[in-house]
Formats: C-alpha cells, structure tokens, sequence
C-alpha cells in the first residue's frame, strides 16, 4: 500500500509546470517549480522540518519544547506542522505588514502568535527579530531556528530542491529564478546546481527597499537603501548567513505594483493561484527576458499559495488604495459621461410624470427621492408592464407602484462590482461622490464602459 505515515511524508516533490500565455513572446522554455503543492502550502516546509531535525540531532530541541521563530508566515506554517507531528509547542513572531490570512492559519495549527511592528531597526527590542530572541532567553526548553542564519535552511533545498529540478529538468536546466529573502532557497538550490554544472545561471529577484541588491553588487551594507515595501517573504533589511553569494550570478529589483500585479496575471492566463513572490519572480524574469535563447529552459521558483493574499494583492480595493490596480469604478464612468445631473422623481408625483421624465430625458431608470434620500425606483420596463395591464394608472403616485430602491456603493467601486449588482431586481446603482450628490450607472453605462 503507498501510505504516507504523517503529514510530514509529503514534502518535496513538486511538479514543475510550463508557462504558456504570460510568457508567450519569450524564446526560451520557461518552467514553474510550483512548490505551494507543499502540505503547508509554500516551499518553507522543506527548511522548517530540516531545521527542526538538525536541532534534535544537535540535541537544542528536547521532548516537550517550544519552537521560536520569527517568520512572514510560510516557515512558521512548515514548523507548526512539525511541531503538531513531533509533539512540539510553537510561538512565533511577526510584522504587521503580513497578511491577516497567515496569522489565523498559524493559529488554526496551534501556534502562539505575536505581532510585532515593521518599520523599526533589526536591532530594535520591539523588532520581531528581537522579541523572539527575547522569548527563547526567556522560556524554559526552548529553541530559536533562526531562519535568517541557520544553515540547515540552504541545506534543506541543497538536499531537496536543487536536486529535485536537476532531475526533472534531465539536467537541461540553464537559469534559475528565485526570489531573495532568507536565502536559504536561492543559496541551497544553486549551490546544487551549480556542483552539476557551473554554467548555469542563477538570478535572485530583491524589492526596492531591499539593501541585498546593492550588497551583492558592491558588498557595501547600506541602511540608505532600506525604505518600507509591501511585498511580502523577500528582500532583506540585513544580510542573513544563509547567502554564498558567489554560486548567485545577477539580482534584479521589483516593484511592489509590478509583483503584485504579474501575480494577479498568473491566477488569471495560468491558472497558477500563487503568493506575492511568485509574481515577483516571474516579473524579474520578464524584466531580463532580452537576455535569453531559444535554447534555454528557465525555472523560476514559486513559493507559496494565493490563499495567504486573499486581502491583499487579490482583493481590488487594496491594489486600489496602493494605485497598483487600474480599473474602472464608478466614478469613471460617471466623469467619462460627463457633467449630467441626475433625473430624480418625488414619490408624490404621477406616473404620467415619471413617464413624461424618461421620455424628455431619453432613460429607463429613474431614482425615487424624497427628503431624506433614495426610497424606491421606477423603471421604464417595470412601468411597461403596469401600463399594459392597466393604462388608467397613469394618474396613479409614483409611491404606490414604484420598485425596490436601487443599491448605494461607495464611489470608487470597480465595475465588475457594478455589474453583480444590476439584475431584473436592480436596473442601476447609485453612489454619492465627494461633495454628497448622488448619481446613477445603469446596465447601458457598463456595456459603454466595457466596449471602450
């Protein structure tokens, strides 16, 4: 029987997938190593449980510990599931800046989570690089992995996933893509291959605010070139021990907008629902795509799963509010309609009126207002119906036979939206711009919108 004993069993082996639309315009073959396959559902998984089993082996980690570690997430994801398999507790600390999607699936595992804030100095006590440091001074039978400077995390993708692409590529790998974080991942991986053959190139994807760019380049640490970012499990405000930067031939930087925005593309024309370094990854690429043959074969490394961004690179209003996300809202269409106000019809008023109103101003949905605001709705297609049925309810009130209100969205609601909420129910949406006047978008408005 092919059974695996836990969960455990199941690292590593990770399908490698070629990339066909995003890629399209490239000569070379450009492949995925798609290792959010993983159980915790990033490549962490493979270093967490190797740096666990280095520490029981070296006797740090004894019967009934706790595991400490700071961690973006993924890692703490891999070590919680150890720790659940081996019987371990686990606290973690983190940023602010992660998503609240990695938090709660670290506690649905059992880990004690702790945030810590992320623009502060590496050195700072408030830092999660310190406060970790502080709990395993503190905690009895405890152990610091220390991602950042254990070298069982290189070791972990030495032993595994260097030789995993080797194998799947039959040895015809020419470049490797990888973003830089820990650099376990890139460092381990090319260290593998390159003992295969020296020639193949080894290019590491950092984000602007990241200092490794320029340390690799000029070994100069320079705290100038940290700023914040939002890009999330790469880049470095310190240079961890886990780097050999001499097996990395290139570091290319990223944008937050441009990561962010090749992930989206990936869920979309791949299929491949990935996290936010994946994108970054596969943006460095095309960022050095001018550099490749026909002959080559890529193999960029993604990470970890989409799930982890629900909140973030995949939710429309936080690309939105970070300008990553260009859309159309609401208000582009009311602007690209121009200044027209809007045709509104007090509930005391006639059907003969509401009728008169839609034929003068050529519409088939009128808003019915009093003074408070929105009340109900008439249509022309609603109307029809009654007047067919009943022409006498012409000198009928607007009141007595008018619809449901029409939704009220926030102005900057993207179209996509518009369109779920207009159905046989709901001829319009209205919304309320900056100064509080109301207008409306109808069906017509998005087809006119979208045809553009």
């Amino acid at each position: 029987m092919d059974i695996k004993y836990n969960i455990l069993e199941t690292i590593g082996n990770t399908p490698l997938i070629k990339l066909n639309k995003i890629t399209k315009e490239i000569p070379a073959t450009i492949l995925a190593k798609v290792d959010y396959f993983n159980p915790g559902n990033s490549i962490k998984d493979r270093m967490a449980v190797k740096m666990i089993e280095v520490a029981e082996a070296e006797g740090h980690l004894k019967p009934g510990g706790t595991i400490i570690e700071c961690t973006s997430g993924n890692t703490g994801m891999g070590l919680a599931l150890a720790a659940c398999v081996k019987g371990y507790k686990c606290i973690f600390t983190t940023t602010d800046k992660q998503s609240k999607e990695k938090m709660d699936i670290l506690k649905a595992v059992g880990a004690e989570v702790i945030v810590c804030p992320t623009n502060v100095e590496p050195d700072d006590p408030r830092s999660y690089y310190s406060v970790a440091r502080r709990l395993a001074k503190e905690i009895p039978n405890s152990y610091l992995c220390n991602q950042y400077d254990n070298l069982a995390n290189r070791l972990a993708h030495y032993e595994t996933t260097g030789p995993e692409i080797w194998k799947q590529t039959d040895g015809k790998i020419t470049h490797l893509v990888c973003t830089a974080g820990t650099g376990g991942t890139v460092t381990g991986t090319a260290m593998y291959l390159k003992e295969q053959n020296p020639d193949i190139q080894i290019w590491a994807i950092d984000v602007f605010g990241s200092l490794l760019t320029k340390f690799f380049n000029t070994g100069e640490v320079d705290m100038n070139e940290v700023h914040p970012y939002v890009s999330e499990g790469f880049g470095e405000d310190f240079v961890p021990a886990n780097y050999k930067m001499d097996v990395i031939d290139r570091f290319e930087q990223v944008t937050d907008k441009d990561g962010a925005i090749m992930a989206r593309r990936l869920a979309k024309e791949e299929g491949l629902f990935c996290g936010y370094s994946a994108g970054s990854c596969l943006q460095g690429l095309m960022q050095l795509k001018d550099q490749l043959k026909p002959d080559d074969l890529v193999v960029c490394i993604f990470h970890d799963h989409g799930s982890r961004y629900v909140a973030k690179i995949y939710n429309d209003q936080w690309m939105m509010e970070r300008g990553f996300l260009d859309v159309k809202t609401f208000k582009d269409i009311v602007s690209a309609r121009g200044s027209k106000k809007l045709v509104t019809i007090e509930p005391d008023k006639t059907v003969a009126e509401a009728v008169d109103l839609m034929k003068k101003y050529d519409i088939e949905q009128i808003p019915v207002i009093n003074g408070e605001g929105p009340v109900g709705a008439v249509s022309e297609s609603g109307l029809f119906q009654k007047l067919f049925t009943n022409p006498d309810i012409k000198s009928e009130l607007v009141k007595n036979v008018m619809e449901q209100s029409y939704p009220i969205v926030s102005f900057d609601t993207p179209v996509e939206r518009l369109g779920n909420l207009i159905n046989r129910e709901n001829g319009a949406v209205l919304a309320k711009d900056e100064k509080g006047d109301l207008h409306i978008v109808t069906k017509y408005d998005i087809i006119q919108s979208l045809a553009k």
